[in-house]
């Protein structure tokens, strides 16, 4: 942080800092510590959760850092409005909820890029998909279990909502804000949060995705299937309604024989290895043609089977500590 807080603000945070975060600082020690590392102190319990919100919002890891770093900013350079008759997380929580919905509503929201997968011919598609920009997020960043809503079929599924519907459902069903809290972070009343969370329920698909004892063994099994091109052997891993995507590409493949010809593709010119990470609470792989990092693929399981393949390019790699080339 490089602003500096006006002189008024110095003993509001101060005071903020004694009640908020007593063990971080013992008493007097305030005096000591500059007006940034008080505000870093004052935040950085909130910081990696309201990532996560921004993300759940956008369905973007770089969109999510972007709206953090906003909300951050709005904070320091507003603290001085900030009266105590909400607690500091909600008071953040609103910044960083009304910072999404103007990205949200924004027109930079990314297109659709053609496919652009170097000697592989891209086959018929089932269909284009309507939510073209996505992204996967590291459990690694992750500091609590509840990454059911984090599944990339409920962070998708957000996508198709309304703005306003969006940061209602996250709110209220996600992180158990109340009505009240609620309207007031959004300025509106509580009958409009209870009708835009009625019709988000409404629209959304019930499909949590729970971590499955069975991932580790499933998940095995498909590694030895792609990196031999085993086509066979990867098509009998899938349900018979197996669902594929490739954000930001719009193409997406349903059933069985559909991602049997769009693998076959793939493993007509190229021969893949796989290292093991985890996105969004399901297995996920980054994938490697002649060492060289081409993207990653995030799997959906449901019972002893892949449910869901989800491709991303080789951008995201940086999220996840792995390699853009392998020795």
């Amino acid at each position: 942080m490089t602003a500096t807080l006006p002189s008024s603000m110095v003993g509001v945070l101060s005071g903020a800092l004694l009640v908020q975060t007593p063990r971080r600082c013992q008493t007097g020690r305030v005096a000591e510590i500059s007006d940034g590392e008080a505000f870093d102190a004052l935040t950085s319990p909130y910081r990696r959760e309201l990532h996560v919100h921004c993300y759940r919002m956008l369905g973007s890891y770089q969109d999510a850092e972007d709206a953090l770093q906003d909300t951050l900013l709005a904070a320091w350079q507003s603290f001085g409005s900030f009266e105590g008759r909400a607690s500091l997380r909600t008071w953040l929580y609103r910044i960083a909820t009304n910072r999404c919905l103007n990205a949200l509503r924004s027109a930079r929201r990314r297109p659709a890029v053609a496919w652009n997968v170097p000697g592989v011919t891209l086959p018929e598609p089932s269909r284009l998909g309507e939510v073209v920009w996505l992204q996967p997020y590291p459990d690694a960043a992750l500091d609590y279990e509840r990454t059911e809503s984090l599944s990339l079929a409920f962070v998708t599924a957000l996508q198709l909502l309304p703005p306003r519907q969006v940061a209602v459902l996250v709110l209220r069903d996600v992180l158990d804000f109340p009505a009240l809290e609620v309207a007031s972070m959004l300025d509106t009343t509580v009958s409009s949060v209870e009708s835009a969370l009625k019709r988000a329920r409404a629209r959304l698909p019930a499909t949590p995705v729970v971590p499955s004892p069975a991932d580790e063994a499933l998940a095995a099994r498909f590694v030895a299937a792609y990196e031999s091109a085993d086509l066979e052997a990867l098509v009998d891993l899938l349900t018979d309604d197996v669902f594929i995507s490739m954000p930001p590409m719009p193409y997406e493949y349903v059933g069985r024989e559909a991602a049997r010809t769009f693998c076959a593709n793939l493993f007509t010119t190229r021969r893949y290895r796989l290292l093991p990470t985890r996105a969004n609470g399901q297995p996920a792989f980054g994938t490697y043609v002649h060492g060289q990092a081409t993207g990653l693929i995030v799997l959906t399981v449901r019972g002893d089977h892949i449910a869901a393949m989800t491709r991303f390019d080789e951008t995201v790699i940086p999220f996840f500590a792995l390699p853009q080339t392998l020795i």
